[in-house]
């Protein structure tokens, strides 16, 4: 059984090796709420996860650290099980599904794990890890379903308390549940005051769809960017935690993700993966009662994959009216092109590409259809562009 003795024992183990990430004030991604950032993307391996790792390792004993230790993971947690067991001089060996980003599987890779990629997602790799496990002797580190793991995340719930005793409520990601279940109890234990909420990904909602049966139950797939939560089915101990100390679970879509992830960049000069940046997202588009409360949201890790991050940033420039697209039909003829432009020069639009189409079969021989994406403001300031070019007698197709 977890205990708060094992989460202080946890903290203080842990002071050797991780960094005690600061509150950032975040007055702009909530307005009515007092929120705070709690960075962990700035950890050491750019995640919380080697907290429970780092401490799992820690407690093993001579002869299994001799037989060498073997975790599964989207990523995170095989960089803590590989930086504690370098550290440790024990071997690791990580099973990590064929769809982790690269960064990550080479982060892993570095810190002197042997890698084994098993195709599929997170429960797939779990499945070869043990398969391994009974094949070779090795000890297995679960990412979440166990006691040391989850106190040893917990430890971030001791550094809330402290950093700002007077918090009214934390928001947490939740994946396998190990984060929030250590968060939960912890904070719970101390100040029963305080709110823990928790956020999925709304195509990997595992443990909300398993509060509602009653047990933990695996969904039949995951779809979503922030690969840190893909998680098909949470532990039972982790289920069993959150079912007892966690007050709400909510979901985020993508594109909030998205949107969460480019607040960040441009607000506090953070670089959120996905799965770290759902607490954001809650908070930002209001799934939660946090209004003219003091509010801590926890962003687990920043390792995302740079090869989709353009893509996540232009999702979220989209979501947010920064960027517009938009087909006129035109007549093809001398001047309408210098004409459009005017428009959105005179109301601050600023052209980024223009396509300029003469055969699409869906027009007339004699018309065209003229392509564009704008930079602009906000989502008044894109239809006031489209209200724009409308008035002057353009017609807009989409």
């Amino acid at each position: 059984m977890i205990t708060l003795d094992k989460i202080y024992h946890a903290s203080y183990v842990l002071k050797e090796v991780v960094r005690r990430t600061d509150l950032i004030p975040a007055p702009t991604l909530c307005p009515g709420s007092e929120i705070y950032i709690k960075p962990e993307n700035l950890q050491i391996t750019g995640s919380f996860k080697v907290r429970g790792a780092y401490y799992k390792i820690s407690r093993l004993s001579e002869e299994e650290r001799r037989r060498g230790v073997i975790a599964c993971s989207a990523g995170n947690h095989a960089q803590g099980v590989a930086l504690a067991a370098q550290r440790s001089g024990i071997h690791a060996t990580i099973c990590l599904p064929d769809i982790a980003p690269i960064s990550k599987v080479e982060a892993t890779r570095r810190y002197g794990a042997e890698i084994c990629l098993v195709p599929g997602v997170y429960d797939d790799a779990y499945q070869r890890a043990l398969q391994l496990r009974d094949e070779k002797g090795y000890t297995f580190i679960h990412p979440f379903n166990d006691e040391d793991v989850i106190a040893g995340q917990g430890s971030i719930g001791l550094e809330l308390l402290d950093q700002l005793p007077d918090l009214d409520a934390v928001i947490v990601p939740i994946g396998g549940g190990g984060l929030i279940s250590g968060v939960a109890f912890a904070i719970k234990s101390l100040n029963p005051r305080v709110k823990v909420y928790g956020v999925q990904a709304s195509g990997a909602n595992s443990m909300g769809h398993s509060l509602e049966l009653g047990y933990p139950d695996a969904l039949p797939r995951v779809t979503t960017f922030a690969d840190g939560i893909a998680v098909k089915c949470p532990g039972d101990q982790t289920y069993d935690l959150v079912h007892r100390y966690v007050d709400e679970i909510v979901t985020v879509s993508e594109d909030e993700i998205a949107t969460a992830v480019l607040a960040l960049i441009e607000k506090h000069k953070l670089i959120a993966e996905g799965a770290g940046a759902v607490s954001i997202a809650a908070a930002m588009f209001h799934k939660l009662p946090i209004e003219g409360k003091k509010v801590i949201c926890l962003v687990s890790g920043g390792n995302i994959d740079v090869t989709i991050l353009s893509r996540v940033i232009s999702r979220g420039l989209l979501q947010t009216g920064r960027t517009l697209d938009v087909t006129l039909a035109l007549s093809d003829r001398p001047g309408q092109l210098t004409q459009v432009s005017r428009i959105i020069s005179e109301h601050g639009g600023n052209v980024v590409s223009v396509i300029h189409d003469r055969s699409d079969l869906g027009m007339q021989v004699t018309d065209c259809f003229l392509r564009l994406s704008l930079e602009t403001r906000d989502h008044a300031h894109a239809d006031e562009i489209r209200q724009a070019l409308t008035d002057a007698g353009f017609t807009i197709v989409n």
